[in-house]
Order: structure tokens, then C-alpha cells, then sequence
């Protein structure tokens, strides 16, 4: 079954109102024919009313790249948010560009240095763990948790998100958020919300002790439903067709496939499009259920659909399985606005990415680029703190890694600490993988960066993803086209969480009716998005690292009401 038809499935089930019509043609303004007058009337400016639904969706690794690859393939949803505010070359602009992190600056405007929200996952190593390592939204104080088996938690993010501050400005304000992972629910939720629900792996689920909506236990039935029967193969669109071509990576062959599935296999369906219909569904449910947009304030839900990053993973970007995606995609977007419009609500729809993605190594290596190439073992951190330690004679770990942050061991003297980072210093910066590596007091001393995201050197973009209290005594980045996957393994044949543009660089697209739609192909910062939508419900906000971007490109500034 398709996802645009999942969703319609989904929403008989978790809603009350007639299924949506996912093909129809996005609304938008009238087309108008060539006015005789030589002087063209200026465009209607932007709605000067403030919305009654804010609705702020992050597809998870839906890079810039992806976004012009498909964009003239767009019959739906994403069609309509073309009509919109279109921003091509948004930047989550740090260096550390993984889920967690990319989700902490869309609805907060800060960046990782200033959301506590580092990386996915970073060493304490003041806890019990043998490992140390700490998960981005978990309560690590929880006795018996692991950062695979954790306690969701908001402690570690350290910011108010835009739901927070329009709670704070009236207590009236709903926030609602739904995703595909916990982090992407918790961190553009933040800490105070009304309703937040993840998939877990098995179901959606929340914080322990929440009540259970009836739509999100319609739609856990719908889901269990739909998992204990078998998915046959999705439909390949003709357009599609030039991607049809399997390539092998270590003992994976991707590049063909059709989403079909074994009855009982949830984590076949959390790796397809019928995890965001899903999602989706359920955030249409909570739409109506709750009557958001109908109260006395401005309402917010923040939807985090998570299956683009799954199938990136296991599969590429470059092959049929993403090509599908991005259809099925376009298709239940489509279906879940359509059911927005019935609502009768003014609704204001923001959608970008946590960050972007680059195609798994082999691949790439077929397409003209043979110096891809995936990280050696001698690069990781437990390779040079093994031969920094039989150098100098230490016995024990010498350096603890995770993904681009190295810590020194605490256990060692202060002596010792200096040895071993001017030791990791040359040995790092003789790798040919590295690109750069920095020490933590080099970052700290660094000012925070200003101007256009893609000018930025790699100290600045270290610099917008370092917080003293988590990330690590030495930052090592590696060299442009050599991922940190050093061996492919089922479910994960690509990934991202690199400084360079390719994992950096997003769309930002706002779209509201009766807006008049421009697209501006310079830079902005995923920062920017909590400011833009604030100045729209006309919410003053101030100290975070964004700007408020003019959604009116006519002589009127919505940034300045």
C-alpha cells in the first residue's frame, strides 16, 4: 500500500472526518493573465493577522541536495510549500551536523553551543558507565540505564523552544509534539508541552505516567494492525526508473528496493514511508481532537518525520528507495495539509531539515567521485590513544571518542593530560583523513561566527557546535568525502554529521495562505526559523543567535511588526 493511500488508511482511523484527497492540486494563488497596463500592481502583502496554528515540520536528513534533485517531481505537499517562502540554501550551520543538535536550533534559534545539544551522543565521564557515553535526550541519573536503554529526558537541553516562549507570553498556547525518534519530539517540543509522542521502535509512547489520547492509541492500533500484515512492494514512478541499480557495499546490495516487508517487521516499517503517514496521521488526529487553532491563542505542533534518515542510512540517497520516498513523502504531506484546510484554521506551515546527507561511498565512487572513501581504523580515537599510550608508557585508556569530540582520560595527571594532547595534536594533523583538529581552549577562545554560514572556516563551525561542560578536550574533523562509517553493515551504509556543506545545507520553506511566495537562493541559518515565526504571531523575542527573515518580499517587513 502507498503512504499517501497509508495515510488516508491511518486517518479513517484516527480521526472522525472523511479521508483527505491527497491528489488534488495545492492551493495556492490564482494564476493571472498578463495585465495591458504597463505598471504591475504591487503583490498583496503578507496576512497581517496573526495565525492561529503554528505547524513546524523537520524531515530528518532531507538535504538541500535532495531538495533540487527532486523539487520539479513535487505534485503535493511540498509543492504547496514551493508556492511559499522558499529558502534553498538554509545552513544548520555547525559542524556537528547529527539529529539531535539540528533538532535543538529549529524551534529554539540557538545554535549547539548555546542549546547544550552537541551531538547525538558525548562522553561524561563523571558517570558509572563503563562507556561514558551519554545520550543527547536521556536522564542519565536514571539507576540501570544505558544510552541504549535511557529514560527520555529534556534535561540536557539548556534553551526555552518557541513553544516555551509563547506559553510564557500566554498560558493559553497548546504545544503538541510528534515524531519518528524521541530526540526529535523532545527537542523541538522542549520542556513544557501539552502532548508529546515518539516511535519507540515497537510503538508510540511518551513520558512515563502520561495519559494516552484516544487519537494516539487509535493510531498505535492502526500501526499494530498494519505491521502484522505483510507489505507488498511500492509502485516504482517512471521517474525513478534511471536510479534502478544495485550497488554493493561490503556485504550489502542496495539501490533497488521497493519497501516490501514480512508481516511483524517493525523496524521494516520504521525504515519506509509509511512512518511518516504515520506520524502525520496522528498529528492530523491531535489537530482536530485538541481543536488547535480554535482556542483564544496561537497554538504550535512540531511533526518530526524520521523515515528519510532511515532509509539514507540503509540505503543511500541515490537509489530507488529515496526516490520513492521523496514521492510518498510529497503525497502524505499533501493528505495531512489537505486535512488542515477542512479545519477552517489560518495555519502557518514552516518545514526544513535537522541536516543534510551525503550517498553512501560506493556509490559515489561510480558517479565520478573515486576519492571517496570511508574512515581507517588508524583515525579513530581508540587507535591513536592505544599508540599515544604505549609511546608514553601509559597504561588504561588514553582518549575516549565519540564521533568527531576526543576526550583525555580523567585518570590521567595533569603532566601526562599535556603530553597526550600535543601527542594527539601531531599525530591527528599527520592523518590524511583529518582536515583539522582542535583543542577545546583553541574553540572556547574562538568568537562566536557571524556572517554567511558557507564563509565560515572550520574553527568557526567547530566553534557554533562547542560547550565547554559536554563536548571534547580535542574536536577532530574529518577530510571532505571520507565518512565516518569504516565498514557498512545492514540498516547503515551512509551517514552524515560532517562541517562540510553537503551535511550542512537544508531548505527552509514557510508557507501560509494568502502569502505571496519569492525564493531567495542566499544563505540563511536554521537559527533564523524561531525569530521568523515568532515576528509572525508577533511574539518579541530576543537573544538567540537568529534573525527574523522578511516573509513579505514587497515593500512591507513582517519582522517589523
Amino acid at each position: 500500500m502507498r503512504s499517501a493511500a497509508l495515510f488516508a488508511a491511518f486517518l479513517l482511523t484516527t480521526t472522525a472526518v472523511a479521508t483527505a484527497q491527497t491528489n488534488s492540486p495545492p492551493p495556492g494563488p490564482a494564476p493571472v493573465s498578463p495585465a495591458p497596463a504597463p505598471a504591475t500592481p504591487p503583490p498583496p502583502p503578507f496576512p497581517a493577522a496573526a495565525p492561529k496554528l503554528i505547524v513546524a515540520i523537520s524531515v530528518d536528513q532531507f538535504s538541500a541536495d535532495l531538495f533540487a534533485q527532486y523539487r520539479n517531481h513535487f505534485t503535493g505537499g511540498l509543492a504547496r510549500m514551493l508556492t511559499g517562502g522558499v529558502f534553498p540554501s538554509g545552513y544548520q550551520s555547525h559542524a556537528a551536523t547529527e539529529t539531535c543538535p539540528g533538532h535543538s536550533t529549529i524551534l529554539t534559534g540557538y545554535r549547539p553551543a548555546r542549546t547544550g545539544i552537541i551531538a547525538n551522543h558525548w562522553i561524561d565521564q563523571s558517570t558509572g558507565r563503563a562507556d561514558k557515553m551519554v545520550y543527547c535526550s536521556e536522564d542519565e541519573s536514571v539507576p540501570g540505564s544505558d544510552h541504549d536503554h535511557y529514560t527520555v529526558s529534556d534535561t540536557h537541553l539548556k534553551v526555552p523552544t518557541l513553544g516555551e516562549r509563547m506559553k510564557a507570553a500566554d498560558p493559553r498556547t497548546r504545544v503538541v509534539s510528534v515524531a519518528g525518534k524521541d530526540r526529535a519530539a523532545v527537542m523541538m517540543g522542549g520542556h513544557k508541552v501539552d502532548e508529546l509522542w515518539w516511535w519507540d521502535g515497537t510503538t508510540y509512547t511518551s513520558y512515563a505516567g502520561r495519559k494516552v489520547p484516544p487519537v494516539v492509541q487509535r493510531t498505535r492500533d492502526a500501526v499494530a494492525a498494519l505491521i502484522a500484515k505483510p507489505q507488498a512492494a511500492l509502485p516504482l514512478p517512471g521517474w525513478c526508473r534511471p536510479l534502478d541499480r544495485a550497488v554493493t557495499a561490503g556485504n550489502v546490495t542496495v539501490g533497488q528496493g521497493r519497501f516490501a516487508r514480512d508481516a511483524g517487521d517493525s523496524r521494516g516499517f520504521r525504515i519506509s514511508p509509511a512512518a511518516d503517514a504515520a506520524v502525520l496521521a496522528m498529528a492530523a488526529g491531535l489537530v482536530q481532537d485538541m481543536q488547535l487553532g480554535k482556542g483564544p491563542a496561537t497554538d504550535i505542533i512540531a511533526v518530526g518525520l524520521s523515515a528519510t534518515d532511515y532509509i539514507g542510512h540503509a540505503y543511500g540517497t541515490q537509489g530507488t528507495e529515496m526516490c520513492i520516498q521523496m514521492n510518498e513523502l510529497d503525497r502524505s504531506l499533501a493528505g495531512f495539509f489537505d486535512v488542515l484546510d477542512q479545519t477552517g484554521v489560518d495555519y502557518e506551515i514552516m518545514l526544513t531539515a535537522d541536516h543534510g546527507a551525503h550517498d553512501m561511498t560506493e556509490r559515489q565512487r561510480m558517479r565520478a567521485m573515486p576519492m571517496e572513501d570511508h574512515v581507517h581504523a588508524n583515525t579513530l580515537a581508540t587507535a591513536v590513544g592505544k599508540a599515544i599510550g604505549q609511546d608514553l608508557g601509559l597504561t588504561g585508556p588514553v582518549l575516549l571518542g565519540a564521533e568527531g569530540d576526543v576526550y583525555v582520560a580523567r585518570t590521567l595527571t595533569p603532566a601526562q593530560r599535556d603530553k597526550v594532547i600535543a601527542e594527539a595534536l601531531r599525530r591527528y594533523a599527520a592523518l590524511p583523513q583529518v582536515a583539522a583538529v582542535f583543542t577545546g581552549a583553541q574553540i572556547a577562545a574562538s568568537p562566536m561566527p557571524t556572517g554567511a554560514p558557507e564563509t565560515w572556516t572550520l574553527l568557526q563551525r567547530a566553534r557554533a557546535s562547542y560547550d565547554a561542560q559536554r563536548s571534547g578536550d580535542l574536536v577532530v574533523l574529518l577530510a571532505p568525502r571520507v565518512t565516518s562509517i569504516e565498514t557498512p553493515t545492514p540498516g547503515y551504509v551512509e551517514t552524515h554529521g560532517s562541517p562540510w556543506d553537503y551535511d550542512r545545507r537544508v531548505p527552509i520553506l514557510f508557507w501560509r495562505r494568502g502569502m505571496t511566495g519569492f525564493e531567495q537562493p542566499l544563505s540563511v541559518e536554521s537559527v533564523d526559523i524561531m525569530p521568523t515565526l515568532a515576528a509572525t504571531i508577533g511574539l518579541k523575542v530576543s537573544g538567540q543567535d537568529g534573525r527574523c527573515l522578511d516573509l513579505d518580499p514587497g515593500p512591507a517587513d513582517t519582522c517589523a511588526r
